[in-house]
């Protein structure tokens, strides 16, 4: 194992990381000074951030990636071995940079010893579940957190070198500009390696890995088709309505549970994200359907039913993955009427959201009400409609 582990080191030393696949680093990363755990979607940009993160540090490091086909037999049992073979290679360090930790089940037992010896480590990780419970169980209190998510609008534009000024969003010219690179992101999404040449094998070939890795392997989930027609559906529907009863009876299953626990394990992922419409009760929370987003407009886009683009459906679910990335916590209102989200703050709602792609004639009066409608049931002053091409302040009685 040890000769083996050298080689993956020494092979991983010489990987070339794009440098021009640069991301805002967060204070919150640099000042961190318990466990750094970064978590997201597989290839939305984890490593080059911690590489990034690496670059800046003045200290001597230890860098591995446990996302390696050749560390198959890897168990926690090797990570002294792993650590004997750093000191060899390269010394005493006290900086560890861990990719994909959480593929090593009891991973967090030796990143505890590392942190008792007043180690710095940072680690990523694409499975929530498996990430908060490995570090709720044995490094409560000695981490932090942070959930990257692929590019946002204005990263796009830095990834394509896109110059723009704050004159730009009222220019007719810079707004016809703006626009045209919005709407190409709008379904083009924000995944690196994806932006880089557009090719769809490898957004099938990202989608597939998610699925057959993270969730039916990881998961023990013999049904493939329930999965792939579950996921199908979802992308197909992206910010609709949906409840387990329907998709149980869609994907022909017999109870609902197995339906959730597919869905759990999807989100664990960072594929899909669900959102319940906010009530006081928390069983009728649970109860209502649930709105489903995806982490990425692209997967969405090119992976499910879409005979025409939706606009509307895709804005809305990159303004709710921005709200993500804001660390928000969303819900969505339905009575008479409809309002696209809810922000909850300390338990109390503070804030109302539609989005509406284009804010015409035929759309204007009902997203009124909708906002109208939410910010009297929540007593709120001031409400936001999000839309592609509109600004305005509009006072109603």
């Amino acid at each position: 194992m040890k000769q083996l582990l050298k080689q993956v080191i020494v092979d991983q030393q010489e990987i070339n990381h794009d440098k021009w696949v640069t991301r805002k680093i967060p204070q919150l990363l640099i000042d961190c000074n318990e466990v750094l755990v970064i978590s997201g979607i597989r290839r939305c940009g984890k490593s080059v951030l911690l590489h990034q993160i690496q670059n800046k540090q003045s200290e001597k490091d230890y860098y591995f990636n446990f996302d390696d086909d050749r560390l198959s037999k890897f168990t926690v049992d090797n990570f002294q071995q792993l650590y004997e073979v750093f000191i060899e290679l390269f010394g005493e360090q006290k900086t560890f940079y861990f990719d994909e930790i959480q593929n090593i089940e009891g991973w967090e037992l030796f990143v505890r010893r590392l942190y008792d010896k007043k180690c710095k480590v940072f680690v990523t990780g694409s499975n929530a579940k498996m990430l908060s419970k490995e570090l709720g169980t044995h490094l409560t209190g000695r981490y932090c957190t942070y959930e990257l998510y692929p590019f946002s609008f204005s990263e796009y534009l830095n990834f394509f070198e896109i110059k723009y000024k704050p004159n730009d969003f009222y220019s007719t010219a810079g707004v016809a500009k703006l626009t045209k690179y919005f709407n190409q992101y709008l379904f083009d999404g924000g995944f690196p390696q994806y932006l880089k040449d557009k090719n769809e094998i490898y957004l099938k070939s990202l989608y597939e890995s998610i699925l057959y890795k993270d969730v039916m392997v990881r998961n023990n989930i013999k049904n493939e088709k329930e999965i792939l027609e579950l996921v199908y559906f979802l992308a197909s529907n992206v910010a609709k309505l949906s409840s387990y009863s329907s998709l149980t009876r869609l994907i022909g299953l017999k109870h609902s549970a197995t339906i959730k626990n597919y869905i759990e394990h999807i989100e664990n992922t960072f594929l899909i994200f669900q959102i319940s419409k906010y009530d006081y009760s928390l069983k009728k929370q649970i109860a209502n359907p649930k709105k489903t987003y995806f982490i990425d407009n692209a997967i969405a886009h090119k992976l499910g039913f879409n005979i025409s683009e939706n606009y509307g459906r895709f804005l809305e679910n990159l303004v709710f993955i921005e709200l993500k990335r804001r660390n928000c916590e969303v819900f969505y209102h339905t009575d008479k009427t409809e309002c696209d989200f809810l922000i909850r703050n300390k338990n109390k709602i503070t804030q109302a959201i539609q989005v509406c792609y284009s804010f015409n004639n035929e759309t204007r009066s009902r997203e009124i009400k909708g906002l109208i409608n939410a910010l009297k049931v929540y007593s709120l002053n001031m409400g936001l409609i999000i839309t592609a091409d509109k600004e305005e302040e509009i006072e109603t009685d």
